[in-house]
């Protein structure tokens, strides 16, 4: 599925980090939403905890940060607590957001093509409508460039 840019996002209901299911719907303010492929790997700990760092200038603009990979809660928790992240992580053990948002597709590593997480982050309003998205996310001042868009709108 291609997601289109001023369209409504698909709903979706996933674990947090929270302790509940969170609907996307049901959250009335802007969404980073990161896909990322695994917890506690060098690439996702820079850039979730890019995230964590800016999170208060993100607030301010009425805007929360969410996290999402395959796995699993606990591994999340862990995760969240050893980087004092300070936003929920999704937990989509089934790829089905992952596949939802186009974040799922043939990856190269080591001459090696297997299927695997694309890195991607969306921009969403806080009327669910996509404002922009990243694919191939370079990690390097990511969370920077996310924040400078945020400005433009919000």
């Amino acid at each position: 599925m291609k997601l289109k840019l001023n369209k409504k996002v698909p709903n979706f209901k996933l674990p947090s980090t929270s302790g509940e299911v969170l609907e996307v719907s049901k959250v009335k303010k802007n969404i980073i939403l990161y896909i990322y492929p695994k917890d506690d790997t060098p690439g996702c700990t820079l850039e979730s905890k890019d995230f964590s760092k800016l999170n208060n200038l993100f607030k301010k603009r009425k805007t929360v940060v969410l996290g999402i990979s395959r796995d699993s809660i606990n591994n999340h928790l862990k995760f969240k607590k050893k980087y004092k992240l300070k936003f929920d992580l999704l937990s989509d053990k089934e790829l089905v957001v992952i596949k939802k948002y186009g974040a799922w597709g043939k990856k190269k590593f080591l001459g090696k093509s297997y299927m695997g997480i694309i890195r991607s982050t969306f921009l969403i309003s806080s009327k669910g409508k996509l404002l922009k998205f990243w694919s191939n996310v370079r990690v390097k001042d990511h969370a920077k460039e996310v924040l400078t868009e945020l400005k433009k709108i919000a």
